[in-house]
């Protein structure tokens, strides 16, 4: 026996296998958006945004300044600001952000090291695009003036991205006491 088929059993049919397809995308791009639970816990406090322009009836382009403590010195806090598209590729969360980010680091308390770390170390990662780029904050040491130093940028797989900034802790004293320690002491390798 032959089974013909109808026209509007024909659209009926691919309507629903658009509907699975679109379906498989929401779930992937979801899933590929959530943090693994080791990142939920170092993810940076959303301070404030501000809007860098206005779009009719899409979320507008903002700046949003984040706040962070350095997981693995305490005493040392961080501050990025960085561009969120708006518009319709941002709205759904596929839209490449863009390469400027500032930031900021600042000794709040006593500077206690919790483990050893290398030079140029990743202190946090978070996505910048859907697939390619990703911003990165990275630590160091200045050795010889006993200085943490902190640079962000993005890396994009194909082009790079020479975009990035820089910022500097010296390790002073903080409230009564006079021993500091040597970032240099702390360093592996």
């Amino acid at each position: 026996m032959v089974w013909k088929t109808t026209g509007s059993q024909a659209r009926a049919r691919l309507r629903a296998a658009m509907a699975g397809a679109l379906a498989v995308a929401v779930a992937a791009l979801t899933i590929a958006n959530v943090p693994g639970p080791a990142a939920a816990a170092d993810e940076p406090d959303l301070l404030f945004r501000r809007s860098t322009t206005f779009k009719w009836l899409t979320p507008n382009d903002k700046l949003a300044t984040y706040g962070m403590d350095d997981p693995e010195i305490e005493g040392v806090a961080c501050h990025f600001t960085v561009p969120e598209r708006g518009g319709l590729k941002g709205w759904i969360g596929v839209a490449e952000e863009v390469s400027d980010i500032s930031l900021a680091c600042r000794q709040i308390g006593p500077i206690r090291f919790k483990a050893k770390f290398e030079q140029g170390e990743e202190m946090f990662r978070k996505r910048r695009s859907f697939w390619f780029k990703k911003m990165q904050i990275v630590r160091g040491c200045d050795a010889k003036r006993n200085v943490l130093v902190y640079m962000v940028f993005s890396d994009k797989l194909v082009e790079g991205s020479p975009k990035n900034s820089t910022s500097s802790v010296p390790i002073m004293p903080w409230g009564g006491e006079q021993a500091v320690p040597r970032c240099a002491d702390w360093l592996e390798g």
